[in-house]
C-alpha cells in the first residue's frame, strides 16, 4: 500500500494537515472568538468563509482529531464545536505565528492586539490559556459552549480587544 503523504517529515505533515486556507482561522475562530456553531463560524468570519468551505474544513477538522462535534442540549438541529487537546497545544504555533505577522506584515492594530499581548504573555500565558480551553472544550463542551465558564484568558484579550476597537471609533 503506498503511504498518501509526501513524506513523514513532521513539518510536511502538520503542512498536509493544517497548511490550506482556511483550517488554521477554524480553529482561530473557536479557539479566540469562542465561536462554537456552524452559523457563528459562518456568519461572523472576518474572511468571509463560504459555507461548503467550511463544511468540508469541520469535517476534516474532526477527522483529524482537532475538533469534535455535539449536538446542542438547547437545540436539536444546532451542533458545537469542541476542541481536543492536540487543537488546544496550538496555542503557542498561532501565538508565535501571530508575532510573527504582527511585526513582519501590515496588520490592522485592531487585530494585532491579541498577537501583541500573547507575545508578551509568553509561554506563562499560553499555558494559563491552555488550561482555560481545556475546561471550556474537554471538560464541559456543552457549557463552555452556551455560557458556562469563561476562559480567564480569553475574557481578558477580548475585553482588550474590545477597549481598542472602542477608541478607535472616537
Amino acid at each position: 500500500m503506498q503511504d498518501k503523504h509526501r513524506s513523514r517529515c513532521p513539518i510536511n505533515l502538520t503542512m498536509e494537515a493544517l497548511g490550506d486556507r482556511w483550517s488554521l482561522i477554524v480553529i482561530r475562530d473557536v479557539m479566540f472568538g469562542n465561536r462554537r456553531s456552524f452559523r457563528a463560524l459562518l456568519t461572523r468570519s472576518e474572511e468571509g468563509i463560504a459555507s461548503n468551505i467550511l463544511s468540508a474544513r469541520l469535517k476534516r477538522l474532526q477527522s483529524l482529531g482537532l475538533l469534535t462535534k455535539q449536538d446542542d442540549p438547547r437545540h436539536r438541529q444546532k451542533a458545537i464545536y469542541s476542541l481536543t487537546e492536540p487543537a488546544i497545544q496550538l496555542v503557542p504555533v498561532l501565538a508565535t505565528i501571530g508575532a510573527w505577522g504582527r511585526r513582519h506584515l501590515e496588520v490592522s492594530e485592531a487585530f494585532a492586539i491579541r498577537a501583541r499581548l500573547l507575545e508578551e504573555g509568553g509561554s506563562e500565558m499560553w499555558d494559563a490559556f491552555m488550561d482555560d480551553l481545556r475546561v471550556m472544550h474537554v471538560d464541559d463542551p456543552v457549557g463552555g459552549a452556551t455560557g458556562g465558564r469563561r476562559s480567564g484568558v480569553l475574557a481578558n484579550l477580548t475585553e482588550e480587544c474590545l477597549k481598542l476597537v472602542g477608541r478607535s471609533r472616537e
